[in-house]
């Protein structure tokens, strides 16, 4: 299928295309593994598909301990606690809101770090000026599931004795050299969402080497509870339940071939979109194993001719639903207004955001209509 030119009336009859859609496993599978649950009446508290699940996870994502949660920000809340932080946290504010408030709400200071726009992860040559004696960590995150410079954050780390944990929501199955991961840093955080690549329909875990962390983390997402009569910390309720639990058994069954599907969408991207004047997009790096998360594009106005903006709105006119992702950046969010920080000196991060759009994908997005959206983009162009 070759579209040149797309008409009011083939606008009309294309169903919408949204940015996102929920990959679902095959509906007897799922019925098929959640007897068991029906059988034994074990819904939740860390049951036999929690236990199976956490113990899959290990082996896929290459890393030694596995917990799992009810969600990733959950998850991403109890390693900084766990990892007993305070003060300051260097961070990004090019990410989705949860990786600031997880900081906030633990009562640290967030200190916002640009961003290189060469794939829009954290500027590991600006961390350093930031760290004061307050800094108690870094929590970079691997924006739509491209790897940070995991090697510089940690020499970084080291030298100033600081914790890592990574925001990895984006990045479940991506490996740097064929090394998972979640291996990198003291901790990361990986969410299941719905929409995610690899999803338990809400879910997160975090990873670790460190065996010693276990135990809290069990500790923490279940009301500090240690026996019947026995509570020593002040834990909240973060546990995955066995319908989670299971629908991530099957969905990983799959996930390999989802990621390939994805790849494909991707590749299809890149090829019909290369020749836009002004469509900027990321390409693979390196050794990297990526699983295809998102499709993010920059928009440069002065070439393209649109802003962001308006092709954001255009492609509505097409039945195309894409997303600003991420815009506005945390640190301009109205409940941050008010903190001291470096805001004037994220000149990258503000660029990126201010002309970024995640385009369309998942796995069940046929390749006809990514032919689609991308002449609806020559053709806002040509407008």
């Amino acid at each position: 299928m070759k579209i040149n030119k797309i008409t009011e009336r083939e606008k009309m009859k294309m169903k919408k295309i949204l940015v996102t859609k929920t990959a679902l496993p095959p509906f007897e599978e799922y019925c098929n593994e959640i007897k068991e649950i029906w059988n034994n009446h074990w819904l939740t508290n860390m049951g036999i598909k929690h236990e199976t699940l956490k113990q899959e996870l290990k082996k896929y994502l290459k890393v030694k301990n596995v917990s799992l949660y009810t969600n990733g920000h959950l998850a991403l809340e109890a390693a900084i606690k766990g990892l007993k932080l305070s003060g300051e946290i260097i961070t990004t504010p090019f990410t989705f809101a949860s990786t600031t408030h997880a900081i906030t709400r633990n009562g640290i200071k967030p200190v916002f770090c640009d961003i290189n726009l060469e794939n829009f992860t954290i500027d590991t040559k600006k961390i350093e000026s930031l760290i004061t004696d307050k800094t108690t960590a870094i929590l970079p995150v691997h924006v739509y599931g491209t790897p940070c410079d995991v090697d510089e954050i940690e020499r970084i780390a080291k030298k100033y004795n600081l914790k890592v944990i990574y925001d990895a929501a984006h990045a479940f199955g991506v490996e740097v050299d064929s090394k998972g991961i979640a291996n990198y840093g003291d901790v990361s955080m990986f969410s299941f969402h719905a929409t995610k690549v690899f999803h338990t329909i809400e879910g997160g875990a975090l990873t670790y080497n460190d065996q010693e962390y276990s135990k809290f983390f069990r500790l923490e997402k279940n009301f500090g509870i240690a026996n019947e009569e026995s509570v020593i910390e002040n834990g909240g309720n973060g546990k995955m339940n066995e319908f989670q639990a299971a629908m991530g058994l099957i969905n990983l069954k799959y996930i390999e071939r989802g990621i390939q599907r994805r790849k494909k969408i991707v590749e299809t991207y890149r090829k019909l979109l290369e020749d836009i004047e002004g469509i900027i997009y990321l390409k693979d790096m390196e050794g990297v194993k990526y699983n295809y998360a998102y499709f993010p594009i920059i928009i440069d106005e002065t070439r393209y001719g649109k802003s962001r903006n308006e092709v954001f709105e255009k492609l509505k006119e097409y039945n195309i639903f894409s997303r600003k992702y991420f815009y506005p950046l945390t640190s301009d969010f109205e409940c941050y207004k008010n903190l001291e920080n470096n805001k004037e000196e994220l000149k990258n991060s503000k660029y990126i955001s201010n002309r970024v759009m995640t385009l369309p994908l998942y796995e069940e997005l046929e390749l006809e209509e990514v032919e689609y959206i991308c002449t609806a983009i020559r053709s806002i162009n040509r407008m």
